[in-house]
């Protein structure tokens, strides 16, 4: 009984540890606050395993991701560590936190709004483009317009508000 206590308080810090990981590009966030932390647990033999959904397949920030989420654990003491890539269900800007939409948006980058939804089967094809209206995060008004459609990264926008003049990054809706 006493392992197995110490078994979950051990995976309970180790969860505290890795959930406080920075995104590489978007270093106000940690990766929990963006959503691509998954779950952490504790096996019998003491491996923690961590498992993390990239934003979109071929993230360039992945590697950066495991390789941060691992050495903060083996940081922490814990000497078998081994993190896992989970493509399914895929990561949705949905799954980032109000507390991770917030510092989006104190940081000046338009946080995302909800997901778009598809219904399962074929997709359909719009030829005329999206009209969508992102509040600028400096001063809330809706007269803004895309710049680029990336930014530093390709999860981002390039926007500018027509009101204050100043540009901005949004994280897109995926």
């Amino acid at each position: 009984m006493v392992t197995m206590l110490t078994t979950l308080s051990a995976g309970r810090r180790a969860r505290q540890i890795a959930e406080q990981v920075p995104d590489p590009e978007l270093p106000m966030l940690t990766l929990a606050d963006l959503g691509v932390l998954r779950g952490v647990e504790m096996t019998a033999d003491g491996t923690v395993v961590a498992s993390l959904t990239p934003t979109y397949s071929g993230c360039p920030a992945m590697a950066e991701m495991r390789a941060d989420v691992a050495a903060r654990l083996r940081a922490a003491g814990y000497a078998r560590v081994e993190i896992r890539t989970v493509l399914d269900p895929p990561w949705t800007s949905d799954w980032i936190t109000p507390a991770g939409r917030r510092k989006l948006a104190e940081h000046g980058i338009a946080p995302p709004g909800a997901a778009p939804r598809r219904a399962a089967g074929p997709v359909p094809l719009v030829l005329s483009p999206t009209r969508r209206t992102v509040p600028c995060p400096r001063c809330g008004s809706r007269d803004t317009e895309e710049t680029s459609r990336f930014a530093a990264t390709s999860c981002k926008a390039l926007w500018r508000c027509r009101a204050c003049r100043e540009p901005f990054e949004y994280v897109k809706e995926i």
